[in-house]
């Protein structure tokens, strides 16, 4: 039932995966996460003092949760019990606390029930957790990559404290792809035999991080896919070259995720037939989705996100549409609720469409990268004290309201992009009433200057 089997993961061979050889063993081998996991915060402090409280990791696949439970199991002087929700079931659970209890009754020793895909189980079968992890029988470490506020049992939740593991940053999925290729232990090498250099170009390596979406796995089975299908040289040298890496990745979707080409290509579909207005293949896009068994909510982020890509403000319901069917589809489960979700593809298909609000976005977002934090304008700055508006914080400023049609000329964007314009409406829909509108107060402010 443990799904750690500690002997066993201290005799690693080139047998096993790369990604699994090179889990990190001890803290100081972790990479990422440093907001929850740094020196000095309390997560770490917990762990490095074994003093856990019950705790939930939720992030997506890929980014160390699994594996910091593996080094709690190292390090901590508790029982370390661990199985996963998709394999195991409440009996398994009731056995387990039954065997915590005797534990702590005849030899005072904690019990750490770790879970991994812990969303596997309903909220109902989540309740057995609940009095052990009240009454200290358990410390419980639950797994998620779903968002445990729509997932875990509410009361539950409230008794753990949750951490949140962000997708790892390219430059954590270089540092840990160098690390395989550095070490002689176990990493690439052992893939390879006899005396054989590895060398692998910098543009190959940042291909296979920059692909694995924030997924060490992912990164460390494109490498071993890359240097496996790379011949050595005359001299014995195996150079993994850039396009070595792009068909390693493609290899790689095919080979650790079944169905994954296809799952991108019909939300594609979905997306491309309500951007083009086409309602009858959004409904058969979501359709094929929804039957071959994709997570719904994973489809309502995405229709989420078309109503603010894709439709904007040439229909402002359109964001209100889909956050509701959302909803409705947590209200009511399957297979009620998937009708929201066909209806809300719908909707977003036959509404005005603009992508305004996303290129203004994109705009915005390219200034804000290249200028850095530049200084808020002093007439817009906020004086709460009489130092600031000594120094000239909030000085000229013209509340608008007090104006005819609440209009006023002042500074607001910073000196370097004070003419730059990020918005520009189209005439589609309610924008273009938006447009009009925002045409006529732009001249009036070009006349103010004139």
């Amino acid at each position: 039932m443990d799904i750690f089997d500690h002997a066993q993961s201290r005799r690693k061979s080139a047998s096993s995966p790369l990604a699994d050889r090179m889990r990190p063993r001890d803290l100081s081998e972790f990479v990422g996460q440093e907001e929850i996991l740094g020196p000095g915060t309390l997560l770490r402090t917990s762990i490095e003092e074994d003093s856990l409280s019950s705790l939930i990791f939720w992030g997506p696949p890929g980014s160390g949760k699994t594996t910091l439970a593996r080094i709690i199991a190292e390090r901590s002087e508790s029982r370390f019990v661990a199985f996963s929700a998709v394999t195991s079931g409440i009996k398994d659970v009731k056995e387990i606390i039954a065997e915590a209890k005797e534990d702590l009754k005849y030899s005072e020793r904690r019990t750490i029930l770790f879970v991994d895909e812990i969303h596997r189980f309903n909220k109902a079968q989540q309740d057995v957790f609940l009095p052990y992890v009240e009454d200290g029988t358990v410390t419980l470490i639950g797994a998620t990559t779903e968002n445990p506020s729509f997932e875990i049992n509410s009361a539950l939740l409230s008794r753990c404290r949750t951490y949140v593991f962000a997708a790892l940053e390219t430059e954590d999925l270089l540092e840990i792809l160098r690390r395989a290729l550095r070490d002689r232990e176990r990493g690439m090498s052992l893939d390879i035999p006899g005396d054989r250099t590895i060398l692998v170009d910098d543009d190959a390596l940042a291909h296979i991080a920059g692909h694995a979406h924030g997924d060490a796995r992912v990164a460390l089975s494109g490498l071993e896919i890359a240097v496996r299908n790379t011949p050595a040289d005359e001299n014995g040298e195996i150079h993994v070259v850039r396009a070595v890496a792009e068909e390693a990745m493609q290899k790689r979707a095919l080979l650790y995720d079944k169905g994954g080409e296809e799952h991108y290509n019909i939300i594609s579909a979905l997306h491309k037939s309500v951007r083009d207005s086409d309602p009858d293949a959004a409904l058969y896009w979501v359709t094929r989705m929804i039957e071959g068994g994709e997570e719904p909510l994973y489809i309502a982020r995405r229709l989420i996100r078309m109503a603010v890509e894709d439709v904007g403000l040439a229909d402002p319901r359109a964001l209100s549409v889909t956050v509701a069917a959302k909803d409705a589809y947590h209200f009511l489960g399957t297979p009620e609720g998937e009708l929201a979700l066909v209806e809300a593809a719908v909707y977003l298909a036959v509404t005005p469409k603009s992508n305004a609000i996303y290129t203004g976005f994109k705009r915005a977002q390219a200034d804000v990268r290249a200028h850095g934090a530049l200084p808020v304008p002093l007439v817009i700055r906020n004086a709460p004290t009489s130092l600031m508006k000594d120094i000239g914080y909030g000085k000229g400023y013209k509340y608008s309201h007090d104006y005819e049609d609440a209009y006023v000329e002042q500074q607001r964007l910073p000196d370097r992009l004070a003419d730059r314009t990020y918005y520009h409406p189209t005439d589609r829909g309610y924008e273009g009433r938006i447009k009009e509108w925002l045409e006529e107060f732009r001249a009036r402010s070009e006349r103010k200057k004139k």
